[in-house]
């Protein structure tokens, strides 16, 4: 089997993974997966596509990981694996895309207007 690549993306985090066959180790930005993401929420959101397909020990999974902050990137992470596991088996699709793990999330932050202090804050009125 030859190297997979794919992209994930959520808010402005950007997950770059290489999916080859091997033990199922998850390297994120030359770490270990469990060391980047401390949070046990945050491995589960990582692992979750590899645990529908019930591939969690069967392939090796190399991440360069970019932007956003770390919930962002651990669902960045979760598309780009779904995405893999897709183009390496069709069939995996239904079960992934049932859980919803096949759609990227398109919300965004509301840009900042000018005269506010935030996007949909305002500074005090005054009558006087």
């Amino acid at each position: 089997m030859e190297v997979i690549n794919t992209l994930g993306r959520r808010k402005t985090a950007v997950a770059r993974i290489y999916l080859s066959e091997g033990k199922g180790s998850i390297t994120v930005n030359k770490k270990d997966y469990k060391d980047y993401f401390p949070t046990a929420t945050l491995q589960y959101v990582v692992r979750q596509p590899l645990e529908i397909c019930e591939s969690l020990e069967k392939y090796d999974i190399k991440v360069n990981l970019d932007g956003g902050g770390v919930n962002g990137q651990a669902e960045a992470l979760r598309l780009a694996i779904a995405r893999a596991l897709c183009k390496i088996d069709e069939e995996n699709r239904p079960a992934l895309k049932a859980k919803g793990l096949m759609r990227r999330d398109p919300r965004m932050v509301e840009r900042k207007k000018p005269g506010q202090p935030k996007a949909r804050k305002k500074f005090q009125f005054s009558k006087r």
